[in-house]
Protein backbone atom coordinates (compact mmCIF):
# COMPACT_ATOMS: atom_id res chain seq x y z
CA UNK A 1 0.00 0.00 0.00
CA UNK A 2 1.64 3.27 -0.99
CA UNK A 3 1.88 5.57 2.02
CA UNK A 4 0.72 8.79 2.49
CA UNK A 5 3.73 10.72 2.37
CA UNK A 6 4.23 9.15 -0.71
CA UNK A 7 0.93 10.79 -1.58
CA UNK A 8 1.32 14.29 -1.15
CA UNK A 9 1.38 16.63 -3.46
CA UNK A 10 3.96 19.93 -4.48
CA UNK A 11 1.92 22.90 -3.67
CA UNK A 12 2.99 26.49 -4.28
CA UNK A 13 3.12 28.10 -1.01
CA UNK A 14 2.01 31.55 -2.06
CA UNK A 15 0.44 32.05 1.89
CA UNK A 16 1.89 33.58 5.18
CA UNK A 17 4.34 30.67 5.31
CA UNK A 18 5.58 28.20 4.92
CA UNK A 19 6.87 29.39 1.51
CA UNK A 20 8.17 26.87 -0.78
CA UNK A 21 11.61 25.30 -0.44
CA UNK A 22 14.19 25.52 -2.74
CA UNK A 23 15.91 22.13 -4.12
CA UNK A 24 19.31 22.80 -2.58
CA UNK A 25 17.83 22.76 0.52
CA UNK A 26 15.69 19.71 0.08
CA UNK A 27 19.02 18.24 -0.44
CA UNK A 28 20.23 19.16 2.51
CA UNK A 29 17.56 17.56 4.57
CA UNK A 30 17.96 14.46 3.01
CA UNK A 31 21.58 14.12 3.97
CA UNK A 32 22.99 11.02 6.69
CA UNK A 33 22.14 12.26 10.25
CA UNK A 34 24.91 12.75 12.78
CA UNK A 35 25.00 12.41 16.64
CA UNK A 36 24.15 16.03 18.51
CA UNK A 37 27.42 15.61 19.87
CA UNK A 38 29.47 14.83 16.24
CA UNK A 39 32.45 16.97 15.95
CA UNK A 40 31.57 17.62 12.44
CA UNK A 41 27.79 18.58 13.00
CA UNK A 42 29.24 20.94 16.10
CA UNK A 43 31.17 22.71 13.15
CA UNK A 44 27.93 22.84 11.02
CA UNK A 45 26.58 24.41 13.87
CA UNK A 46 29.08 26.92 14.34
CA UNK A 47 29.61 27.69 10.75
CA UNK A 48 25.02 28.51 11.31
CA UNK A 49 25.69 30.75 14.09
CA UNK A 50 28.19 32.71 11.83
CA UNK A 51 26.18 32.77 8.84
CA UNK A 52 22.82 34.00 11.32
CA UNK A 53 25.11 37.25 12.68
CA UNK A 54 25.84 38.34 8.95
CA UNK A 55 22.18 37.92 7.84
CA UNK A 56 20.45 39.53 10.93
CA UNK A 57 23.45 42.14 10.61
CA UNK A 58 24.90 41.59 14.11
CA UNK A 59 27.96 40.64 16.17
CA UNK A 60 26.21 39.33 19.32
CA UNK A 61 27.92 36.63 20.72
CA UNK A 62 24.12 34.62 21.27
CA UNK A 63 23.22 34.08 17.67
CA UNK A 64 21.64 30.87 17.64
CA UNK A 65 18.56 28.54 16.01
CA UNK A 66 16.35 27.18 18.60
CA UNK A 67 14.69 24.03 18.36
CA UNK A 68 11.11 25.15 17.90
CA UNK A 69 9.19 27.05 15.52
CA UNK A 70 9.08 31.01 15.45
CA UNK A 71 6.58 30.42 18.22
CA UNK A 72 9.77 29.15 19.69
CA UNK A 73 11.61 31.74 19.31
CA UNK A 74 9.10 34.22 20.65
CA UNK A 75 8.89 32.44 23.69
CA UNK A 76 12.44 31.88 24.36
CA UNK A 77 13.28 35.70 24.58
CA UNK A 78 10.88 36.56 26.72
CA UNK A 79 10.77 33.79 29.25
CA UNK A 80 14.78 34.77 29.67
CA UNK A 81 14.21 38.17 29.68
CA UNK A 82 11.08 38.91 31.75
CA UNK A 83 10.65 37.84 35.58
CA UNK A 84 7.74 38.39 37.60
CA UNK A 85 6.53 42.03 38.12
CA UNK A 86 8.56 43.73 35.56
CA UNK A 87 7.15 46.31 33.59
CA UNK A 88 6.61 45.73 30.15
CA UNK A 89 5.05 47.76 27.00
CA UNK A 90 3.74 46.02 23.64
CA UNK A 91 3.21 47.73 20.76
CA UNK A 92 -0.01 46.02 18.98
CA UNK A 93 -0.87 45.89 15.62
CA UNK A 94 -2.15 42.43 14.60
CA UNK A 95 -2.00 38.78 15.71
CA UNK A 96 1.70 38.60 16.79
CA UNK A 97 1.63 41.15 19.15
CA UNK A 98 -1.15 40.07 20.78
CA UNK A 99 0.55 36.77 21.41
CA UNK A 100 3.82 38.80 23.09
CA UNK A 101 1.23 40.38 25.05
CA UNK A 102 -0.06 37.45 26.25
CA UNK A 103 3.28 35.19 27.19
CA UNK A 104 4.47 38.39 29.13
CA UNK A 105 1.22 38.33 31.20
CA UNK A 106 1.59 34.01 31.68
CA UNK A 107 4.69 35.28 33.15
CA UNK A 108 3.61 37.32 35.35
CA UNK A 109 4.81 40.81 33.90
CA UNK A 110 3.01 43.92 34.52
CA UNK A 111 1.99 44.83 31.04
CA UNK A 112 1.04 47.49 29.04
CA UNK A 113 -0.56 47.22 25.76
CA UNK A 114 -0.43 50.27 22.91
CA UNK A 115 -2.74 49.01 20.10
CA UNK A 116 -3.21 50.17 16.45
CA UNK A 117 -5.88 49.77 14.31
CA UNK A 118 -5.15 46.38 11.94
CA UNK A 119 -3.64 47.33 8.81
CA UNK A 120 -2.22 50.66 9.74
CA UNK A 121 1.39 51.01 11.23
CA UNK A 122 2.80 51.54 14.55
CA UNK A 123 2.77 55.07 15.45
CA UNK A 124 6.29 56.47 16.86
CA UNK A 125 4.52 59.63 18.34
CA UNK A 126 2.24 57.48 21.04
CA UNK A 127 4.94 55.12 21.72
CA UNK A 128 7.26 58.19 22.44
CA UNK A 129 4.30 59.67 24.76
CA UNK A 130 3.70 56.44 26.17
CA UNK A 131 7.92 56.14 26.96
CA UNK A 132 7.72 59.47 28.60
CA UNK A 133 4.26 58.34 31.18
CA UNK A 134 5.99 55.38 32.73
CA UNK A 135 9.41 53.59 32.88
CA UNK A 136 9.34 49.93 31.64
CA UNK A 137 12.00 47.49 31.53
CA UNK A 138 11.16 46.15 28.06
CA UNK A 139 9.33 47.03 24.88
CA UNK A 140 8.22 44.90 22.26
CA UNK A 141 7.13 44.97 18.27
CA UNK A 142 6.77 43.39 15.62
CA UNK A 143 8.48 44.17 13.17
CA UNK A 144 6.65 42.69 10.26
CA UNK A 145 2.83 41.57 11.21
CA UNK A 146 2.41 38.69 9.29
CA UNK A 147 -1.44 38.96 10.10
CA UNK A 148 -2.03 42.51 8.56
CA UNK A 149 0.99 42.76 5.64
CA UNK A 150 1.68 46.33 8.09
CA UNK A 151 5.77 47.06 7.97
CA UNK A 152 6.40 48.65 11.67
CA UNK A 153 8.72 51.79 11.92
CA UNK A 154 11.32 49.39 13.73
CA UNK A 155 14.32 51.55 13.48
CA UNK A 156 12.79 54.62 14.68
CA UNK A 157 10.89 53.31 17.59
CA UNK A 158 14.29 52.21 18.47
CA UNK A 159 15.95 55.10 18.96
CA UNK A 160 12.89 55.86 21.73
CA UNK A 161 13.74 52.90 23.31
CA UNK A 162 17.35 53.37 23.42
CA UNK A 163 16.58 56.76 24.98
CA UNK A 164 14.15 55.47 27.51
CA UNK A 165 16.63 52.37 28.81
CA UNK A 166 14.34 49.56 28.11
CA UNK A 167 15.67 46.46 26.40
CA UNK A 168 13.98 46.56 23.19
CA UNK A 169 12.88 43.57 21.75
CA UNK A 170 11.98 42.99 18.43
CA UNK A 171 10.01 40.13 15.80
CA UNK A 172 11.11 39.31 12.87
CA UNK A 173 9.59 35.89 12.13
CA UNK A 174 8.44 37.17 8.90
CA UNK A 175 11.04 39.85 7.67
CA UNK A 176 14.53 38.60 8.25
CA UNK A 177 16.01 37.61 4.65
CA UNK A 178 13.44 39.57 2.67
CA UNK A 179 13.64 43.29 3.98
CA UNK A 180 16.44 45.40 5.95
CA UNK A 181 17.05 44.73 9.49
CA UNK A 182 20.40 45.76 11.01
CA UNK A 183 19.97 44.54 14.31
CA UNK A 184 23.37 46.51 15.93
CA UNK A 185 22.27 49.67 14.02
CA UNK A 186 18.96 49.99 14.95
CA UNK A 187 19.64 48.45 18.35
CA UNK A 188 17.99 45.79 18.79
CA UNK A 189 18.55 43.91 22.53
CA UNK A 190 16.60 40.59 21.26
CA UNK A 191 15.06 39.57 18.21
CA UNK A 192 13.81 36.08 16.91
CA UNK A 193 12.51 34.92 13.51
CA UNK A 194 11.67 31.49 11.86
CA UNK A 195 13.01 29.15 9.34
CA UNK A 196 9.87 29.09 7.04
CA UNK A 197 9.09 32.69 6.05
CA UNK A 198 12.04 34.81 3.73
CA UNK A 199 14.66 31.97 4.50
CA UNK A 200 12.50 29.07 2.61
CA UNK A 201 13.46 26.27 4.86
CA UNK A 202 11.11 23.98 6.41
CA UNK A 203 9.11 25.06 9.83
CA UNK A 204 11.31 23.74 12.72
CA UNK A 205 13.91 26.18 14.02
CA UNK A 206 13.72 29.45 15.24
CA UNK A 207 17.13 32.12 15.13
CA UNK A 208 17.55 34.18 18.18
CA UNK A 209 19.67 36.54 19.05
CA UNK A 210 20.86 38.28 22.39
CA UNK A 211 22.41 41.76 22.48
CA UNK A 212 25.27 41.71 25.54
CA UNK A 213 23.23 44.20 27.46
CA UNK A 214 20.50 41.51 27.21
CA UNK A 215 22.91 38.73 28.05
CA UNK A 216 23.18 40.77 31.44
CA UNK A 217 19.76 40.82 32.35
CA UNK A 218 19.70 37.39 31.94
CA UNK A 219 22.45 36.41 34.14
CA UNK A 220 21.31 38.85 36.89
CA UNK A 221 18.28 37.07 36.73
CA UNK A 222 16.92 36.81 40.73
CA UNK A 223 14.71 33.88 39.60
CA UNK A 224 15.64 30.55 37.26
CA UNK A 225 14.35 30.95 33.83
CA UNK A 226 10.39 29.51 34.17
CA UNK A 227 10.95 27.43 30.94
CA UNK A 228 13.98 24.86 31.28
CA UNK A 229 14.02 23.51 27.51
CA UNK A 230 14.03 27.40 26.48
CA UNK A 231 16.70 28.19 29.33
CA UNK A 232 19.70 30.13 27.59
CA UNK A 233 22.01 29.74 30.39
CA UNK A 234 21.59 26.18 29.82
CA UNK A 235 21.55 25.86 25.83
CA UNK A 236 25.12 27.89 25.54
CA UNK A 237 26.87 25.30 27.59
CA UNK A 238 25.91 23.15 23.95
CA UNK A 239 26.21 25.97 21.83
CA UNK A 240 29.61 27.31 22.57
CA UNK A 241 32.86 26.61 23.91
CA UNK A 242 35.52 24.42 22.71
CA UNK A 243 33.70 21.07 24.41
CA UNK A 244 29.86 20.89 24.22
CA UNK A 245 27.54 19.60 27.05
CA UNK A 246 24.39 17.68 26.29
CA UNK A 247 21.54 19.59 26.63
CA UNK A 248 18.78 18.79 24.73
CA UNK A 249 18.87 16.24 20.74
CA UNK A 250 18.99 18.98 18.51
CA UNK A 251 17.22 18.20 15.30
CA UNK A 252 19.95 17.21 13.10
CA UNK A 253 18.72 17.28 9.50
CA UNK A 254 16.81 20.79 10.02
CA UNK A 255 20.11 22.14 11.22
CA UNK A 256 21.87 20.87 7.95
CA UNK A 257 18.80 22.73 5.75
CA UNK A 258 19.08 26.17 7.93
CA UNK A 259 22.61 26.09 6.92
CA UNK A 260 22.02 25.44 3.38
CA UNK A 261 19.21 28.18 2.81
CA UNK A 262 20.88 30.68 4.76
CA UNK A 263 24.47 29.65 2.37
CA UNK A 264 21.60 31.13 -0.63
CA UNK A 265 20.63 33.64 0.85
CA UNK A 266 24.45 34.90 1.64
CA UNK A 267 25.51 33.73 -1.64
CA UNK A 268 22.92 35.92 -3.44
CA UNK A 269 23.25 38.96 -1.37
CA UNK A 270 21.71 40.58 1.58
CA UNK A 271 21.15 43.36 -0.48
CA UNK A 272 19.99 41.82 -3.85
CA UNK A 273 17.37 39.72 -1.78
CA UNK A 274 15.88 42.69 -0.24
CA UNK A 275 15.77 44.46 -3.46
CA UNK A 276 14.54 41.10 -5.48
CA UNK A 277 11.66 40.73 -2.88
CA UNK A 278 10.68 44.67 -2.94
CA UNK A 279 10.76 44.30 -7.14
CA UNK A 280 8.02 41.17 -7.24
CA UNK A 281 6.18 43.03 -4.65
CA UNK A 282 5.44 45.79 -7.03
CA UNK A 283 5.00 43.50 -9.78
CA UNK A 284 2.18 41.72 -7.91
CA UNK A 285 0.41 45.18 -7.22
CA UNK A 286 0.82 45.46 -11.08
CA UNK A 287 -0.82 42.36 -11.95
CA UNK A 288 -2.97 42.65 -9.21
CA UNK A 289 -4.50 45.91 -10.21
CA UNK A 290 -5.15 43.96 -13.68
CA UNK A 291 -8.16 42.60 -11.58
CA UNK A 292 -9.41 45.56 -10.08
CA UNK A 293 -7.87 44.77 -6.50
CA UNK A 294 -6.82 46.92 -4.36
CA UNK A 295 -4.30 47.21 -1.02
CA UNK A 296 -5.28 47.01 2.63
CA UNK A 297 -2.23 48.68 3.39
CA UNK A 298 -0.84 52.24 2.29
CA UNK A 299 1.82 51.79 -0.11
CA UNK A 300 4.54 53.72 2.88
CA UNK A 301 4.03 50.68 4.99
CA UNK A 302 3.62 47.73 3.01
CA UNK A 303 5.50 44.49 3.27
CA UNK A 304 7.13 43.20 0.29
CA UNK A 305 6.94 39.67 1.29
CA UNK A 306 3.25 39.59 2.61
CA UNK A 307 0.52 41.24 0.89
CA UNK A 308 -2.59 42.34 2.00
CA UNK A 309 -4.95 41.98 -0.92
CA UNK A 310 -8.58 43.37 -0.33
CA UNK A 311 -10.94 40.83 -1.57
CA UNK A 312 -13.53 42.72 -3.87
CA UNK A 313 -17.47 42.37 -3.23
CA UNK A 314 -18.95 39.53 -4.58
CA UNK A 315 -16.10 37.08 -4.45
CA UNK A 316 -16.23 34.35 -2.06
CA UNK A 317 -13.00 34.13 0.10
CA UNK A 318 -12.89 30.15 0.95
CA UNK A 319 -14.07 29.08 -2.53
CA UNK A 320 -11.69 30.56 -4.49
CA UNK A 321 -8.42 29.88 -1.86
CA UNK A 322 -10.19 26.16 -2.23
CA UNK A 323 -10.45 26.61 -6.05
CA UNK A 324 -6.84 27.39 -6.16
CA UNK A 325 -5.36 24.76 -4.41
CA UNK A 326 -7.66 21.85 -5.40
CA UNK A 327 -7.56 23.08 -9.42
CA UNK A 328 -4.17 25.04 -9.35
CA UNK A 329 -1.98 23.49 -6.36
CA UNK A 330 -1.47 26.87 -5.01
CA UNK A 331 -2.19 27.70 -1.48
CA UNK A 332 -2.75 31.66 -0.14
CA UNK A 333 -3.96 32.97 3.03
CA UNK A 334 -7.27 34.34 4.36
CA UNK A 335 -7.51 37.06 6.82
CA UNK A 336 -7.44 36.76 11.18
CA UNK A 337 -9.85 37.89 13.27
CA UNK A 338 -11.76 40.91 12.50
CA UNK A 339 -9.99 40.51 8.73
CA UNK A 340 -11.17 37.57 8.00
CA UNK A 341 -13.36 37.18 5.22
CA UNK A 342 -11.64 40.57 4.11
CA UNK A 343 -8.28 40.20 2.83
CA UNK A 344 -6.04 37.53 1.15
CA UNK A 345 -2.76 37.08 2.45
CA UNK A 346 -0.32 36.82 -0.38
CA UNK A 347 3.29 35.42 0.36
CA UNK A 348 6.14 35.98 -1.64
CA UNK A 349 8.77 34.73 0.09
CA UNK A 350 12.52 33.43 -0.23
CA UNK A 351 12.77 31.27 -3.27
CA UNK A 352 8.99 32.07 -4.09
CA UNK A 353 10.03 35.78 -4.78
CA UNK A 354 9.91 35.92 -8.48
CA UNK A 355 7.96 37.00 -11.15
CA UNK A 356 6.97 33.83 -12.14
CA UNK A 357 4.93 32.48 -9.26
CA UNK A 358 2.61 36.22 -9.21
CA UNK A 359 1.99 35.27 -12.88
CA UNK A 360 0.56 31.48 -12.37
CA UNK A 361 -1.51 32.91 -9.31
CA UNK A 362 -2.95 35.70 -11.20
CA UNK A 363 -3.30 33.41 -13.96
CA UNK A 364 -5.85 30.89 -12.16
CA UNK A 365 -6.78 33.93 -10.49
CA UNK A 366 -8.21 35.09 -13.74
CA UNK A 367 -9.77 31.83 -14.75
CA UNK A 368 -11.37 31.14 -11.47
CA UNK A 369 -13.12 34.98 -11.14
Amino acid sequence: MKSLVDQVQETLLMGPGPSSVPPEVYKAISQYSLGHLDPFFIKIMDAIKAQLREVMKTTNAITLPMSGTGSAGMETVLVNLIERGDSVLVLINGVFGGRMKEIAERLGADVDALEFEWGTPVLPADVKAQLAAKKYKLVAVVHAETSTGVANPVEEIGKLVKAHGALYIVDAVTSLGGMPLLVDEWGIDALYSGTQKCLSCPPGLAPISMSDRATEVIKKRKTKVPNWYLDLTLLMSYWEGSSRAYHHTAPINMNYALYAALKLVLDEGLETAWARHRDVHLYLIDRFGELGFTMLVDEPYRLPMLNAVVIPDGVEDAAVRGRLLDEYRIEIGGGLGALAGKIWRVGLMGYNARRETVDRLVDALKKII
